[in-house]
């Protein structure tokens, strides 16, 4: 297992494109996304995301890319976003074998505390798929509530991955972190 005080955080390069993606594909679709309890491959096919898309996060002004490492070894990894006056919290992944260690809840920590640091942010927002029920239940047991805001699915852009389904959407969450750094 591995502790959090192992692990060293920092924000991706280009040269990290092909890591990230590796790892975000492997948490989300696929036979190796299923060992993990992120995947959405009862969900959607596809891809989630790709090269380009992750290069365009990582060159976009008030975007990171935060990644989380143990010896120089992707583990997880998150995009951090200014979008308005609030962070925009998104492609959270932590390796399948790994998952349920903690990983994620440091990370998730550290992008909070990014975020709130780089761009003084009081909120945190992000979009989960209202069918992952057991995804938002995690993120409300780390303070973050339903807006009930709610926001379509991409359908038809095959970056964002190919329905299984004709009813997904997303929730909106959010989670104020002022009080918090402040």
């Amino acid at each position: 297992m591995i502790t959090a005080s192992e692990l060293l955080y920092r924000t991706a390069m280009a040269a990290d494109v092909p890591a990230v993606v590796a790892l975000v594909e492997s948490a989300y679709r696929g036979e190796s996304g299923q060992r993990g309890w992120t995947t959405e491959s009862h969900l959607l096919d596809g891809q989630r995301t790709d090269p380009q898309s992750v290069s365009e996060l990582i060159g976009r002004d008030g975007s990171k890319i935060l990644l989380a490492e143990r010896d120089g070894v992707l583990l997880a990894c998150c995009h951090i976003e200014r979008q308005g006056g609030a962070g925009y919290f998104g492609m959270f992944a932590v390796n399948p074998e790994l998952q349920m260690g903690g990983i994620g809840r440091a990370l998730l920590a550290e992008a909070e505390r990014v975020a709130h640091a780089s761009w003084q942010v009081p909120t945190m927002r992000m979009t989960v798929i209202v069918q992952r029920a057991e995804l938002i239940a995690w993120y409300e047991r780390r303070g973050y509530q339903l807006t009930g805001e709610t926001l379509p699915f991409p359908y038809g852009d095959e970056r964002c991955g190919l329905p299984r389904r004709d009813d997904l959407h997303f929730v909106c969450m959010s989670k104020p972190l002022g009080e918090v750094y402040a």
